[in-house]
Formats: C-alpha cells, structure tokens, sequence
C-alpha cells in the first residue's frame, strides 16, 4: 500500500515541477532571474514533496513568477488633461501642479525626440545603404569613414546607437566598441560585418555590443535590430524614477495629491505608511532561511499593484525609527537613489529588481527630522498651510459637497453660508490644514440629517452663523492677541510646529535674587541657549537702551513661555524673548499686535528664520497686524501671495535695535 501512495506522491511532484517548468518558460524572466528560477526548480527535483524545504522552493518560484518584472503602465502623456485633473481634485497648490507638469513635459519631449544613429564603415557603399534605410525610419543619421572620425564625431554630439565595421584600419571596431562603452555607457554598439566569426561575435557580446549583424543583411533585420536597441536606451535613461518629498502641515493633501498625480499618468498607485517602522526587513524583507520568510514591503505592494512602474508613496518618513533590528531609513537609501535602484536586492528574492521605473512620492511634516542621506536624495517641495480664502473656496467646493452626499442628504436639503463657513473656520479649527474643517461640516451634517428623519420631510435648512451654535456649540478658540492688552515683560512669537504655524507668549519676570536666570514652560537646548544669548546682548549694551548696567546684580529674571506641558524647541524664538526682556527692563508695555521671529546672535544681528508661510497664516488667525522678521528673508516674504500679506505689515530687520521702537509702546 505505501508503494502504491509512494508513486502516487512522486507523480503528483513531476506534474507540479513539470507545470513549474512551463510556467517559468513562459514568464519571460529577466536575464539575471530566469536562471535562479531554474537552478531552485533543479534543487525541488531532488527534494522530497513532504519535506518543509520544497515548500519554501515552491512558494519561492512561485512569488518569482507573480513579479511584474516586464509589466509597465504606459503613462499618459496629455498635459491639458492632467492639468484637469489635478485642478478638479485640488485647489491651489500651483507651485506643486506645476512641477508635476514639467515632469511630464521632459517625459513628452523625451518620447518625441528624433533618435541620432551614427554609422561607421570603411566601404562608402555601405555606409549610403545604411544611411539610407534608417534615413527612412526618420532617424538622423551621421556617417563617418574610420574609427577615429567616429569617435571625434561622439565627442561633438550625443548619439543614440553606434552601427560599426569590425575592420577598419588601425582602430578596429572591436577597439572602438570599448571606447564606446567606457565613455559613453548608455549608448548601444551594433556590430555589422562581413568577417563574423563565432568568436569575434562572442568577443563583441562580452564586450558589450547590443548585438552582431553579419553580410550580407536583410534589411528588416537592421530596422528590427536599431528600434529594439533604441528602446533598451530609452527605457534606460528615460524611465529613471523621480524622487518627491512633500513636506508640511498635516491635512494640507499631501497623500491625496499623490493619488490625483498617479491617476493623472494613468499609473497605479500604492501607500506605504512609515510611522513607527522600525524594522530593517520591512523594507527589504527576511531572508528565506526563516520560517515566514516575506519580501519587504516595496516589493510587496509592487506584486500587489502589478507594475513595474506605479506611484508609489512612501507616507510619514519623518515618523521612522529604529532599533535593534536595524535601521530602516538606511534601507531605503538604496530604494529612494536613482543611481542605485535599478538593481534593488530584496533579502527575500535574492535577485536585483529593477526600480528606476517607479515614481517615488515621500511625505513628512518636518524635513528636518529626515535623515540626511535621504533628503539628499529627492526634490523637496514644501506645502504651506492654507489661507482663510482658499479655505472657504475648499469647504464650498469641496467638502461641503462631500459631506452633504456621504450623510445622505441631497444638495437642494442642505446650503452653508460664506459667513457660516468662516464662522467654523474662526472659532471652531484651528490648523494649517483642511481635516479638522471637515470633520466640523461634517458633524453638522449628521446633525441635519438626524433631524431630517424626526421631522420625517426633505425639509431646506440654511445654515448661518447663528444656527452654528446650536449644532457645534460655543467656540472653541479665542483670538488670542486682540482679545488681550499689551503688558509688560510678554511679548508675542511666532514659531512652527509639525502641525503648521503657531503663536507663543514669552513673559518675563525679575525678582531679588543672585543673578540667576531662571528658564521653564518645557523650552528645549535651542531655546534656552537663545535666552542665554538674548540676556547676554542686553547686558552688554543695556547703556544703548537706558537701562541701569548693573540692573543683574541683585535679582533674577524669570523667563517662561505658557503651555508648559508641550515641549517647545527652535531657532526662532531669540528675538522674542530679548523683546520680552527688554520690556521688562525698561518697563515699556510691548505690543500684543506684533508678532516676531528670528534667531538673536550676541552681538544683535538677527538671523534668518524657516516657515516664514506658516508663520504668517499663523499670525492673521491669531489677529495678529504687524510681524518682524529678519532683513534675510526678504526672498520668502517677495514669494507670499498677496492674499496671504493683503492684511498684514511686514518689517524686516537685521539688528534689535531697530524694531525697539516698532515694538515697544513708548511712556
């Protein structure tokens, strides 16, 4: 009986390795895989079926072949229409829409590009037939008599495929073929003559000849020969991945531009969220010795989408980690190098996959907190929070919509008012993004459509800024600066968060002591440095601001920023705290409509700060009519749109002493 389940077994393992066979003769694999397929189909030959090694090999073969190693969307170069698309989806955002049409414009120039053939012989009749047959493909064609004029020709232009003689006189072609390939590598060399041999033809193959035409030739063969060695150049130097990273605020789109981007290319699109990743196999798998064994996750979601080519976002890099078992961000430095990725090894697969194709988008809320390494590797374009304009043209054409439609109303049941959506987007959120905006209108909309249902008609409700407070109750947030007066010793900043811009009070207080300066409110070494330095300044030129040299002798100041249980930290914060010192010293109120930012040096100068977008939507939520900034950043403040300063002052300058009389109220 075991003899008969015995063959029974070993026939089933020869259909299946049998089916293997097939299969992977079919696969077209890559040149570099189609072997390892063949040699581990070799080894399960061998293996028992009931053994736990044939069913890591099958698995193994199987996920070989599940690969899209030859499969690539063709994008969809229309640039009118993937300018629609992107404006349907997205409002604003023109910095960011326009890189993504450059990038297809480069793509549709590159596609209608005249390819440029250079034809090298020594025999004029051969090198007119050639010219002629390509001439007529509608190819520009340049010829040349011997090796040396061939080259001095590659020297003055770029040429896409190099057709030579192997005899030529004192530079063979086979001297030639090596010059080509040293000099200029992405260029194909294809070898036609009428001395082939076996050898001299695997001589040129190793050398690196894209292929051997002897004479006689048929003329389809050429013509076949030339496109398919120019493709092989087009798709190495024109599908070279393109590396983003957008960076900014939470709920300003950066994920849902990603989608809108890929859907305007006509590719696929996958999300990998990074937050939290600490584990090096993650990104490139576990090698195939363990139990379990899977390939990384960029393998995974590119088997998932089944391109070789997708979008694919790498969500909340900022956000990775690391630990004992490895350190993630220095994986994906081979994934995210264009240099580097056409040959990624996933541990699990063990042979090179070829990423050049895919177009990376990274997300971050912070570029500093990146590693540097990797912010060296992509084009970083920074999303800016969201003005009080292009938020009320969002909700009313975006969200509002939405909401009405997901809640099971109809358009005609429920109309916001501008002054209802403004109302919300004053005293109900307060963010640089839209998410917050969103879940209000919605819970509005829940309301409405709860009583839809007790009042059991369609009835039309208008929402106003009176009926805003029976549905959301009373406000949340406060105007903080033209609800308060100027005071002594508290002097307004502005700062950025991972969250967007943001307003901070720094007050400071002097007492009897021994010259101690006391600093809290959660302030990191960076904040605490500039109050060292910002004290520092003002002792040393306390006689340019009247005040007593010896004023440190016989007191402490006390120096504290509220909302101590958030930690804060940050290079903008210097001229703040020297105000509020300042203000303090000379008993001179500083003016709560005044917001600063900069970094303070010991001798006064200020010196330029980051966010300057942020900080300034930050301060017109805050009411804030007036802001200091340092003279270095003239260039940030040239680039805001004039919706965004229509309602602020800015004053830019380069030491403390000039904004004293800006700041302080003079007695």
């Amino acid at each position: 009986m075991g003899f008969f389940n015995k063959k029974n077994t070993d026939k089933e393992q020869d259909q299946v390795l049998a089916e293997l066979r097939q299969r992977i003769e079919n696969a077209h694999l890559p040149p570099v895989v189609a072997p390892v397929a063949v040699q581990e189909l070799e080894v399960l030959s061998k293996i028992g079926p009931s053994s736990a090694e044939f069913s890591i090999g099958l698995t193994y073969i199987d996920y070989l072949l599940s690969l899209p190693w030859n499969h690539r969307t063709e994008d969809n170069l229309d640039i009118v229409r993937a300018e629609r698309v992107l404006n349907e989806h997205h409002f604003g955002l023109e910095l960011i829409k326009e890189r993504v049409l450059e990038h297809l414009a480069v793509k549709v120039l590159r596609m209608n590009r005249q390819a440029r053939i250079l034809v090298i012989d020594d025999e004029e009749i051969a090198r007119k037939n050639l010219s002629h047959i390509l001439t007529r493909e509608h190819y520009e064609v340049v010829t040349a008599a011997d090796a040396e004029s061939g080259l001095q020709a590659l020297e003055t232009g770029e040429f896409d495929v190099v057709l030579t003689d192997l005899r030529m006189g004192p530079v063979s072609g086979m001297d030639l073929l090596e010059s080509v390939k040293k000099r200029f590598p992405e260029t194909r060399v294809i070898i036609v003559t009428g001395f082939a041999t076996v050898q001299s033809a695997i001589d040129a193959m190793k050398r690196g000849a894209f292929h051997y035409i002897t004479k006689p030739y048929k003329l389809d063969e050429v013509r076949e020969t030339v496109r398919q060695a120019l493709e092989k150049r087009s798709l190495a130097t024109g599908s070279r991945g393109t590396v983003l990273c957008f960076a900014g605020p939470p709920g300003t789109g950066k994920t849902s531009l990603g989608r809108s981007i890929a859907l305007a290319l006509g590719r696929n699109f996958a999300r990998i969220s990074l937050g939290g990743v600490k584990d090096e196999a993650d990104i490139r798998g576990h090698r195939r010795t363990y139990t379990g064994a899977r390939p990384g996750r960029i393998i995974e979601e590119i088997r998932r989408v089944g391109s070789a080519n997708p979008v694919l976002m790498l969500d909340e890099l900022d956000k990775i980690g690391s630990d004992f078992k490895g350190d993630p961000a220095s994986a994906l430095l081979e994934v995210l190098d264009p240099e580097q990725n056409r040959a990624f090894t996933d541990h699990y697969l063990d042979v090179p996959f070829d990423l050049s194709g895919v177009m990376f988008i990274v997300t971050a809320n912070v570029v500093e907190a990146m590693p540097g390494p990797l912010r060296d590797r992509m084009e970083v374009i920074e999303f800016s929070g969201y003005a009080l304009e292009d938020k009320l043209e969002i909700a009313s054409r975006f969200l509002v919509p939405k909401q009405v439609r997901e809640k099971g109303l109809s358009p005609d049941q429920v109309v916001f008012t501008q002054a209802a959506l403004e109302h919300v987007i004053r005293e109900h959120t307060r963010e640089a993004g839209i998410r917050g905006l969103e879940r209000q209108i919605a819970m509005v909309c829940r309301k409405l459509a709860k009583e839809s249902l007790g009042s059991g008609g369609r009835k039309s409700v208008t929402v106003t800024p009176a009926e805003l407070e029976r549905f959301l109750g009373r406000k949340k947030y406060h105007v903080d600066v033209v609800e308060e007066t100027d005071r002594i010793g508290v002097a307004t900043g502005l700062v950025r968060t991972e969250a967007g811009g943001d307003i901070i009070f720094v007050e400071a207080v002097a007492m009897k002591g021994k010259k101690e300066l006391i600093i809290t409110g959660s302030l990191g070494d960076v904040m605490r440095e500039s109050a060292q330095a910002a004290l520092s300044y003002i002792r040393s030129n306390a006689r340019t601001f009247a005040i007593p040299e010896d004023f440190f002798e016989n007191q402490d100041i006390h120096i504290h920023v509220p909302s101590g249980a958030i930690q804060k930290d940050g290079p903008s914060a210097g001229i703040t705290i020297a105000v509020a010192i300042l203000s303090l010293l000379t008993s001179r109120p500083a003016r709560r409509d005044v917001a600063l930012s900069g970094e303070i040096t010991l001798t006064g100068r200020l010196l330029p700060v980051a966010g300057v977008r942020e900080k300034v939507l930050a301060a017109r939520r805050a009411g804030v009519r007036t802001i200091v900034l340092p003279l270095k950043n003239r260039s940030d403040v040239d680039e805001l749109p004039a919706a965004v300063r229509s309602d602020i002052t800015i004053i830019l300058a380069d030491t403390v002493a000039e904004i004293v009389p800006q700041v302080l109220v003079q007695q």
